[in-house]
């Protein structure tokens, strides 16, 4: 699985920092390092919808507030 989080300045400005934090902990909380790719991207062409994730082919509009729900959702939904 690969997850692509926007680091432009718009996004940046919206808490993409927090977001890959966030998802970096998450990702060893359930110890997925092997499983799952995470790396920052450019615009992903999305600036007003927040900060903007690539799940795959799939993207996604996340704030901090929503990483963990989307985490739970999305990733270990896709994996379990």
């Amino acid at each position: 699985m690969v997850i692509q989080v926007c680091i432009g300045s718009s996004c940046h400005l919206k808490g993409s920092r927090s977001v890959i934090l966030k998802l970096q902990e998450l990702i060893q909380k359930h110890q997925l390092e092997d499983k799952i790719s995470l790396s920052g991207s450019f615009c992903m062409g999305q600036c007003q919808k927040g900060v903007c994730l690539k799940l795959d082919e799939e993207i996604f509009s996340l704030s901090p507030d929503t990483t963990a729900e989307f985490f739970q959702n999305e990733v270990l939904g896709r994996l379990g």
